[in-house]
């Protein structure tokens, strides 16, 4: 009776999965690393440190050690809650709700197993039960580091390894030993996705609930190492403009000749390789659309997160029983979108039969922006007058500009960079692009080069009876803007947004008080 009433009276453990984010600075001599943070208070930490024995950057989690008796215990009663309740069924509480059930379960099934527990080892214990319960198991302190861009798991007894964002690819000492466990693990991930996943249909392609992409295979069938999994983490707060500057993936003037190109509407096209910074550049783009526009996104997953009121977001459907019952693809809402009176279209990516539909609406005026997957002008075209997009050369002509980004090397640190900025003149029938370049990043000296005949600008001054003078001073002052806000350090989400729309409101304001003529 006595361990009884002890048991009970523990006080709940406090956890913090959002720890405070650290300030880490990119060493240019990877052996001098050696960095340690909190990703779940006060359990996991990550220490990142340059192995001498490998001769690479490691990432080592530290979680609370087990001794047997602990291990036991722990087995024991994750078994005997699986047993007891669907967790996946109640996953879609909130956390503290989900964090108490936890605990009272916990309590009550030690007492009914007889266990005798410290309170140093319930702590410990209960960790483990809220991190494979609530999150991801081995992987959540990876997927709680605001630093990790990508999780990438290659098979069984293979270590898992990240994308960070300050040190780049690195090894982790996780590691499913176990085939059984994997195969679990990708089933938990992908019930988390909403979707399904067998030997029949080995392959996953899903969003979790942050909206963090997921790819994952099944069987050793298409994957010889076995079950792997791939996590994109979604940013729920997007990079902002002064960011992308700060970062040097572009410049002030790069920022200010787009601004004025989606104040106008033209038609913009981001180009790149898989991981070039594409998404990140749309969303930084999204922020310099007029606070009134009616923006519609249409996305195979969740990547997108547009700091507005009037933005109606659409994501695709998988169909949902045999055949393609249910699904809607991208095709059918990008055309239902072209009926919701929108003065933006946003496609995350086109890569089929969309790209037509797309196409169409920018012919008919309506202001779109969207992703390829690109390396440059000529691989732009040439993909989309192949199948399965078959747009016709002279349709191509709508386009106004094209974002190439890139992964580079500069100075010795992996970076991504807007290339350059390319305008589209003519396309003829051929399908042979006549271009102006006039933004270019010199990998040599890690310069951004701006050559000042706009033809894009020519274009808005006609269109819509502006002087072009007036257009280039409106330019040089967004510059000048730009730069401000990043030499003031002002990169909040929030504070950034609302500068921006102060700008369309009361220009003159502003100006005056950023102290630009």
């Amino acid at each position: 009776m006595a361990g009884k009433n002890k048991m009970q009276n523990y006080p709940r453990v406090a956890i913090d999965f959002s720890p405070k984010i650290p300030p880490l600075k990119k060493v240019e001599d990877k052996t001098k690393v050696n960095v340690r943070y909190c990703l779940i208070s006060p359990f996991a930490f990550v220490h990142i440190y340059w192995n001498p024995k490998i001769s690479e950057l490691v990432y080592e989690i530290e979680e609370p050690l087990l001794n047997e008796k602990e291990t036991a215990y722990k087995e024991k009663i994750i078994a005997a809650m699986r047993d007891m309740i669907n967790f996946e069924g109640i996953i879609e509480k909130e956390k503290e709700t989900l964090l108490e059930y936890i605990d009272k379960r916990f309590k009550i099934l030690a007492i009914e197993l007889g266990m005798e527990i410290s309170y140093e080892s319930y702590k410990k214990v209960y960790y483990y039960l809220c991190r494979d319960f609530v999150g991801f198991n081995e992987i959540e302190p990876i997927i709680k580091d605001y630093f990790i861009e990508d999780i990438e798991c290659n098979g069984a007894n293979f270590p898992v390894y990240v994308v960070h964002r300050v040190y780049r690819n690195i090894k982790t000492n996780i590691v499913f030993k176990d085939y059984g466990r994997l195969e679990s693990f990708v089933e938990k991930l992908a019930q988390r996705c909403g979707k399904y996943i067998s030997y029949a249909k080995p392959i996953l392609d899903g969003s979790l609930p942050d909206g963090s992409r997921v790819n994952a295979t099944y069987t050793k069938d298409i994957t010889s190492r076995g079950p792997t999994f791939t996590i994109r983490k979604f940013t729920k707060t997007p990079w902002t403009p002064t960011q992308l500057v700060a970062f040097h993936t572009l410049s002030p003037e790069m920022l200010a000749y787009l601004w004025l190109l989606i104040q106008y509407k033209m038609n913009l096209l981001i180009v790149g390789g898989t991981a070039s910074g594409k998404t990140t550049l749309l969303n930084a783009l999204a922020f310099f659309m007029p606070p009134e526009s009616r923006v519609v996104s249409i996305e195979d997953t969740r990547e997108l997160n547009l700091p507005r009121e009037n933005w109606l977001p659409s994501v695709v459907r998988t169909a949902t029983g045999v055949g393609k019952v249910g699904e809607i693809d991208l095709f059918t809402l990008l055309k239902s979108s072209f009926r919701q009176n929108p003065d933006y279209v946003i496609v995350g990516e086109v890569r089929g039969k969309e790209a037509y539909v797309l196409f169409q609406g920018m012919a008919s005026g309506h202001s779109s922006i969207s992703t390829i997957h690109a390396e440059s002008v000529d691989t732009v075209i040439k993909r989309l007058e192949t199948p399965p997009m078959n747009l016709s050369p002279t349709l191509l002509n709508v386009l106004d500009c094209i974002c190439i980004m890139t992964h580079a090397i500069a100075k010795k640190q992996e970076t991504r960079k807007l290339k350059e900025i390319v305008e589209i003149l003519n396309i003829n029938a051929q399908g042979v692009a006549l271009t102006n370049t006039p933004f270019v990043w010199n990998p040599a000296n890690d310069q951004f080069y701006f050559k000042k005949n706009s033809k894009i600008f020519e274009k808005i001054s006609t269109r819509y009876g502006l002087d072009i003078e007036e257009l280039n001073l409106e330019f040089r002052r967004r510059v000048q803007l730009i730069y401000k806000l990043y030499s003031y350090k002002i990169f909040k989400f929030e504070e950034i947004q609302g500068i921006i729309n102060r700008y369309y409101k009361k220009p003159k304001e502003l100006l005056k008080e950023f102290g630009i003529q």
